[in-house]
């Protein structure tokens, strides 16, 4: 690493929402900003009018607000060297296209859209692909085949152009990939770029190049799908006589099955989060779900992300965001892609529930409590939450596991019933009720021990009896050790859900 101060940007289009590919590009950019003491910047690059989407850039700041990940400097912040939205920064991209080409290593191009496309339909009828390349750039309408005075007249008139990038001939670019080693590419196989548009906007490749050297940006960490870009990029570092910044390219997020980039369209076939957070299509009104609504913990999904490319050397798989960038190196992200597993990404956030307290997730329990029409006391649901939360990867699913703790069963499993409700299990819960109604000590462990001996002094059978109960106290064969759930909901209402299940499920003939 050269002695620059470490300056990295996330510099996303505000097209739509965030991916999660973004994220965690962006997320590896601020674990490298923080682990070496660097800068960390959000630049929108909204040179692209025609697919800007309103509410995008609303909802990139907010997905990182939610994901803990903060800036330095950027469209939130400002900065000494903003403004941070390229929208914003229009004027200062012209002058430096007209730079490019008066040293030559760039040229205005008049072809109009309709003598492109005719060029590429008469390619095609011959079986071939037309380029705007170096080769073909000798027979088309630009200032290297008019004459100056052609030239100069067109612009004079206001024809419209565009300004191309004049890739070298017979060259080949040799580039430094911090993930990938050596590169080397001919020119012969690229194309003439266009670097400035005639609606008097740049192009993401002109404008990104001047904006990370003008932020005076030291290192270039973005996806793999930019790779083909980057002989592009580092020739106009040259052309300019800038320093350029060392890239490095990171690799793609694969579908489960490994086959291919992670798209929306696999996470609504497989019933997965492909968003940070949920998104609502402007023009369709579609919405579409987020990790912050399926129920997942910011913490979890940035420690999920991380660990997709990125390998710490050890063992761990629990970060914050601090041990993150303390453990984190550009030299230990892999080169291949990484293959999303829907469940993983479940299982951190089933650890991450668990490291939580009683009391916090009591907390978080409450609403989803309200909206079942429970009012309970919070030091209750702490004891409930504590009994069954390790059965859960979600808060949402806290209910599901835990109702019988707030109302009695309003019906009972038919599967339970039939197989656990026997011709002896009405004589023997009667029993039973009887046996508890006369209980002093209502503990797990001393109801537990008086239960037990007396299913061992009636010589019954210990699942028979245990099974029967719960399906009184639950209404289904499910939840925690039984003796905690009565002593939890106590003695009085342990007594009313025997008698109105006895009464229900009544005596079974033999």
């Amino acid at each position: 690493m050269n002695n620059r101060e470490i300056r990295v940007r996330f510099a996303p289009s505000p097209t739509g929402p965030l991916h999660i590919g973004g994220v965690r590009t962006a997320l590896y950019n601020y674990l490298f900003a923080r682990k070496n003491n660097g800068k960390f910047i959000l630049r929108i690059e909204d040179t692209d009018q025609t697919r800007f989407v309103p509410g995008a850039e609303e909802y990139i700041v907010e997905a990182f607000r939610w994901c803990g990940i903060s800036f330095d400097e950027g469209v939130t912040k400002g900065g000494p060297y903003g403004p941070y939205k390229q929208s914003e920064r229009k004027a200062l991209y012209r002058e430096f296209a007209e730079k490019l080409v008066a040293s030559g290593h760039a040229y205005y191009a008049f072809d109009t859209a309709e003598e492109l496309s005719a060029l590429r339909k008469q390619f095609e009828s011959q079986k071939k692909t037309f380029t705007y390349n170096a080769e073909e750039r000798k027979q088309l309408k630009n200032s290297l085949t008019l004459s100056v005075e052609d030239t100069r007249q067109k612009l004079l008139s206001g024809d419209p152009y565009v300004i191309r990038f004049k890739m070298p001939e017979a060259e080949t670019v040799k580039m430094t990939d911090l993930i990938r080693g050596t590169i080397e590419v001919k020119t012969s196989v690229l194309d003439d770029k266009i670097l400035f548009k005639s609606d008097g906007m740049p192009t993401y490749h002109l404008a990104n190049v001047v904006d990370d050297h003008l932020m005076k940006i030291s290192h270039v960490i973005r996806g793999e799908e930019w790779l083909p870009s980057l002989p592009l990029h580092v020739l106009l570092y040259e052309a300019f006589g800038w320093e350029a910044p060392q890239f490095a390219h990171l690799p793609l997020l694969l579908k489960p099955d490994g086959k291919g980039k992670l798209s929306k369209r696999d996470g609504d076939r497989l019933g997965f989060p492909v968003f940070p957070l949920q998104w609502t299509d402007p023009k369709t009104g579609e919405v579409t779900q987020g990790y912050r609504e399926a129920g997942y913990f910011p913490e979890a999904f940035i420690n999920m992300l991380a660990l997709l490319g990125w390998n710490p050397g050890d063992e761990r798989e629990l970060f914050t965001l601090d041990e993150m960038a303390e453990a984190f190196s550009l030299e230990r992200v892999g080169k291949s892609g990484s293959r999303f597993d829907p469940e993983k990404a479940k299982w951190f956030n089933h650890q991450y529930l668990q490291k939580k307290s009683n009391r916090e997730l009591a907390g978080l329990f409450m609403p989803v409590l309200q909206q079942n029409g429970i009012m309970a006391d919070e030091t209750y649901v702490e004891k409930v939450v504590a009994l069954v939360k390790e059965r859960v990867n979600f808060v949402h699913e806290l209910w599901n596991q835990s109702d019988f703790f707030f109302r009695a069963p309003e019906s009972y499993d038919p599967k339970a019933v039939k197989k656990r409700w026997k011709s002896a299990s009405y004589d023997q819960m009667s029993e039973l009720k009887t046996l508890l109604a006369a209980i002093d000590d209502f503990s797990a462990e001393n109801t537990e021990a008086v239960v037990k001996n007396w299913i061992a002094e009636k010589e019954y059978g210990m699942g028979a009896v245990l099974n029967a109960f719960r399906l009184l106290i639950v209404g289904a064969l499910k939840g925690p050790h039984l003796f905690d759930i009565i002593a939890l909901i106590g003695q009085e209402e342990t007594l009313r859900r025997l008698e109105i299940g006895l009464h229900e499920l009544g005596k079974k003939e033999a």
